[in-house]
């Protein structure tokens, strides 16, 4: 789990604007014009509009994007009863997280007010505002009384995510834990260590998945809830036991199949565990610390499956594999609740995504080892960028079957294309990568350390985790610098070339490179010459493993860096050329743009490797590639020069890569207005389908369309992303800025992840 300190947390709500939402304008506002119809007196007619039809308000306003995140603060974290105003940063938190996994606007709102009835009513006469409604931090029992009202008594989508989200969750787990062990829900016998909301919701989800009330067993402080207790709230008596002879924890556990817990860490003992059935699953949900650590669990005995909710150990129950796609689905389709139904639909979509090939940029971020379904992978990671497509579209066609949808959706392809689309299924890619790089951080060359931008950056790295920079240049000047400007260089290594403190290195380096060149001319007498060059002996120290990537070109001439990498590092095999790739992330999608930074001019034959070499890329990037080479004319209307080479250029690559998506020459307009191209090309391979990675003729048109759509604030850039060398060397945009080398610099470590990897399969392997 992320370390941090009090004052971290607390400088990141208040720095710069404080708290983490806000409100921006959707529609122009530059003009009287736009004035007088954003207000008065324009606004006047969808207000009339929404008077003759209610359900006018989701066409002409928020409210079918926005969802209301409501708490009194009875129940915040773990942290009790601390008041509405105190439970603020939570609420704004949970709107964060609808809006950078779903797209989904909120506002978050703290009633003031502990009496179920008076916050009922509030809360009712609020709800015109809002597509859903997210209760939240509401404590027990009378948070089960105002969810269940108010789904009563509001026609929009109520769920209290405290209760249903882990139970949906922890349920998708459960389907999957119990497949693997090869055992039946309406057989196994269930002990639920805890009785709050979230118990009682998920013990009444496990039943409607089939199992048997009379199997689960309720634990709470006191010991076993059984039947003849005197005093039992309803939700207890719902579940408590007719059965004898069970007071305590232990006895219930005696051979049960599935613990659930979701009370205090280290109630269940080692002991406790071994007395379970065969196979146990062993479900422990409190936080920080579970129910039995990690440890004892997978001490306890050898047959056990076990998740936490924590993020550093297999298989954490998070709601936030649920909560923002079950609303995204629900809004879409203006659905008047979430049903059964829907909670189930999530569940079993949830369930099953776990079960499909896991996309590569997914697989980087846990030690690269390859997840598959199994005993340590039976519930999808949270930053897994298909949960979107995958549990929304679930939820509101389940809404839609039930008969709770009032914009029942009928084009489901343009729907996942909406999804895509709208929000941050891409915007979630760089804060994946950023947690995975923290995971597993790297060995980084930053070889232009006395330029200021490339120093700050390699500090900020390392402060956030990403990487163990090592710093090439004088370090008299660097430190000098880095006290100027109050850059922290603590636990950062820097290395001087001319008075290297491991002088035989260099000697190690050239050797090796004269091994490996001599053919191509280099002497000993060259080689050590091109170890006093900086980007020569970073390159060296990646490619004799001393470091594990490398970032250059701040400001040193890009042709130089890369005569170095094709002599020091190599081309991959089955490629002759490298390429660049930038991912520019739109409010239309996020697209993938090559070769934007190596290929000056490139014949056809380098197109046709820039093309390859792309295709693998995207593939990467947990995308589906749809490409489409550029050109100033269609499909074989222009005979001669760059046209022509490109026609010819496709038709190479349909002849040598039949499962590629990709097709052209065609101009830019026709490659991403598919009702445009397919209208006028209904002949194309791309057919139906929205292209989302752009080949460019050359170096000018691509460095040019992705410098301009960048600086016209058009979109978001990352790049430029190497392609084709056989180690992670990275080549940065001249005059890069700080963030855009901690960004360049995150993709080089998941980079050095991904050979890592390759590496060790490849050992595996031979043995």
């Amino acid at each position: 789990m992320a370390k941090f300190t009090k004052e971290d947390a607390l400088n990141y709500h208040r720095m710069g604007k404080p708290g983490k939402i806000e409100i921006v304008p959707t529609k122009p506002y530059s003009t009287q014009t736009d004035l007088s119809l954003a207000y008065s007196p324009g606004v006047a007619e969808p207000c009339l509009e929404i008077e003759k039809d209610p359900n006018a308000a989701y066409e002409y306003t928020t409210k079918g994007n926005l969802v209301a995140v409501i708490s009194n603060g009875t129940a915040v974290l773990g942290l009790g009863d601390i008041g509405a105003l105190a439970g603020k940063p939570v609420m704004e938190g949970k709107g964060l997280l609808f809006k950078i996994f779903a797209g989904i606007d909120v506002f978050d709102i703290e009633i003031n007010e502990k009496d179920p009835e008076k916050f009922i009513q509030i809360v009712k006469a609020i709800s015109p505002t809002f597509g859903g409604i997210n209760l939240e931090d509401i404590k027990a029992p009378e948070c089960f009384e105002i969810e269940t009202r108010l789904r009563e008594e509001v026609d929009i989508p109520i769920m209290h995510d405290d209760q249903h989200g882990t139970a949906i969750i922890s349920a998708a787990g459960l389907i999957n834990a119990l497949e693997i062990v090869g055992k039946k829900i309406e057989d196994i016998r269930i002990v639920v260590n805890g009785a709050g909301a979230a118990a009682n919701s998920c013990a009444r989800l496990y039943v409607l998945l089939g199992a048997r009330k009379e199997n689960i067993i309720m634990v709470d402080s006191k010991g076993v809830i059984t039947a003849d207790r005197q005093n039992l709230t309803p939700q207890k008596q719902e579940f408590a036991t007719d059965r004898q002879g069970l007071k305590t924890l232990s006895d219930a556990v005696y051979g049960a199949d599935v613990f659930l817990g979701l009370s205090v860490a280290d109630v269940l003992t080692k002991e406790m565990v071994r007395t379970m059935a065969k196979d146990p699953i062993v479900f422990a949900l409190a936080n920080p610390n579970p129910e039995i650590s990690y440890a004892d669990a997978m001490d306890s005995r050898g047959d056990i499956l076990f998740a936490t909710g924590r993020s550093d150990y297999p298989n954490q129950i998070n709601n936030v594999l649920g909560f923002p796609y079950i609303f995204r689905g629900a809004l879409d389709v203006r659905a008047t609740s979430i049903n059964e139904e829907m909670k189930k639909a999530a569940v079993l979509a949830i369930a099953d995504l776990a079960k499909q090939h896991v996309p590569d940029v997914v697989n980087a971020a846990y030690n690269l080892n390859k997840i598959s379904f199994g005993r340590s992978y039976i519930i999808p990671k949270p930053l897994d960028p298909r949960l979107l497509t995958t549990v929304a579209p679930a939820v509101a066609k389940a809404a839609i079957a039930s008969g709770v949808a009032r914009n029942p959706i009928t084009d489901w392809d343009a729907y996942n294309v909406k999804l895509r689309e709208l929000m941050g299924y891409d915007n979630k890619m760089l804060r994946h990568f950023t947690e995975t790089a923290r995971q597993n951080p790297k060995r980084v060359v930053f070889s232009e350390a006395n330029h200021l931008n490339m120093l700050r950056a390699a500090a900020t790295a390392k402060a956030e985790g990403v990487c163990f920079p090592i710093l090439l240049g004088n370090e008299e000047r660097i430190e000098k610098m880095a006290v100027e400007n109050n850059i922290d260089l603590t636990g950062i290594e820097i290395i001087n070339l001319r008075h290297d403190r491991e002088e035989e290195r260099r000697t190690l380096y050239a050797k090796h490179l004269t091994a490996k060149c001599e053919r191509d001319g280099m002497t000993l007498t060259d080689a050590l010459e091109k170890m006093f060059d900086r980007s020569y002996f970073g390159m060296m120290m990646v490619e004799m493993g001393n470091a594990d990537a490398m970032i250059t070109g701040a400001y040193t001439n890009f042709i130089e860096n890369i005569n170095a990498a094709k002599q020091v590092i190599g081309i991959r095999d089955g490629m002759k050329h490298i390429a660049a790739m930038h991912i520019a992330n739109t409010k239309k999608g996020t697209f993938f743009l090559a070769d934007t930074l190596f290929n000056r001019h490139p014949n056809e034959e380098t197109l046709v490797d820039i093309a390859r070499l792309t295709n693998q890329a995207v593939k990467f990037f947990a995308h589906d590639p749809v490409m489409a080479m550029l050109s100033y004319s269609n499909f074989g209307v222009d005979k001669q020069g760059s046209p022509a080479s490109i026609h010819r250029v496709i038709d190479t690559l349909h002849h040598m890569c039949p499962d590629m998506v990709i097709d052209g020459e065609m101009q830019v307009n026709f490659a991403l207005n598919k009702i445009l191209r397919d209208e006028k090309y209904p002949f194309t391979k791309l057919k139906d389908k929205e292209v989302n990675t752009l080949i460019f003729p050359n170096l000018s048109s691509a460095n040019i369309a992705s410098k301009m759509i960048l600086e016209m604030g058009i979109s978001d850039m990352i790049g430029p992303i190497q392609m084709g060398l056989k180690k992670p060397i990275h080549i940065l945009d001249v005059e890069s800025s700080v963030r855009d080398i901690v960004n360049m610099t995150i993709i080089a470590v998941i980079d050095a992840i991904v050979e890592e990897q390759k590496r060790q399969n490849n050992i595996g392997e031979l043995a």
